[in-house]
């Protein structure tokens, strides 16, 4: 399938941007309320009026593709048509708490690849954006992932899940991330944590998330040199390229040493 990637990418800053400006009115204005999903997971009005706003756009403007949303579409599975998969807010809960470290995350897929990624962080004023086989890009400037670093001087970032009833190995992992790195970073938002890989900032990322949650940052990092894997057994059953199970995305240097870190019984 022949897409015009530039028209995409293009398309897709726009309505990221947009979705950056309705974040940051509801918060302004205290415009939002808050509720809990399954597994006591924070969602706000916010992420429903911009998942509302993406998916309004997207069906207007490509009425033939798909769309795979955190919030109203979460069961979709990729094939040959062109597939949408978006996070409205990725940081709910930091966005809820006044934190700056929030994005929206919009990935297109097709043919079950990836092919673009968008990620916009509103209030930290950062666009991060990768198409497939052309590089990654923070506000225009190249991204690079920072490679060479000794395992000893790695900054290493993860996340925590909602759920609490296997804890056992999570804490394990980061006791050894602790005692082998320089040290960890639980900024909660995926996507972001997977472009400060592309931007140096981080030496490696590792965590168990959802498709959404991934789906534009994966693409962005491995664009700038990182290394995408697994440190534990894939459990869930979506495909491959979306699946956000036991992520490992780091420097290509680090990764044999990452895996033997975070491999525990």
């Amino acid at each position: 399938m022949t897409l015009n990637t530039d028209k995409l990418l293009a398309f897709a800053k726009r309505i990221a941007s947009h979705a950056g400006t309705i974040m940051v009115e509801a918060r302004e204005k205290k415009g939002f309320s808050a509720d809990y999903k399954a597994d006591h997971e924070l969602v706000t009005s916010t992420d429903l009026a911009i998942d509302h706003y993406l998916c309004q756009e997207l069906i207007a403007a490509y009425p033939d593709h798909r769309i795979l949303s955190e919030e109203s579409s979460p069961n979709l599975s990729l094939d040959a048509v062109p597939t949408w998969v978006i996070d409205p807010i990725d940081g709910t809960v930091n966005f809820a708490h006044h934190h700056r470290h929030v994005a929206v995350s919009i990935g297109l897929y097709v043919d079950g690849q990836r092919l673009l990624g968008v990620v916009y962080a509103p209030f930290l004023d950062e666009c991060y954006w990768a198409i497939k086989g052309q590089g990654a890009y923070l506000n225009g400037e190249r991204l690079w992932v920072v490679d060479g670093v000794s395992l000893r001087n790695a900054l290493v970032a993860t996340g925590f899940p909602y759920q609490k009833n296997a804890l056992e190995k999570l804490i394990k992992r980061v006791s050894n991330v602790l005692h082998q790195c320089q040290d960890v970073r639980r900024n909660g938002s995926a996507a972001l944590d997977l472009c400060w890989v592309a931007a140096g900032r981080l030496q490696a990322y590792y965590e168990s998330v959802k498709p959404w949650d991934m789906a534009a940052g994966a693409l962005i990092a491995v664009e700038a040199g990182a290394v995408l894997g697994r440190y534990d057994e894939v459990e869930s059953a979506w495909p491959l390229e979306i699946n956000g199970d036991s992520l490992l995305v780091c420097a290509p240097s680090l990764y044999d040493a990452m895996q033997q870190v975070l491999a525990v019984d």
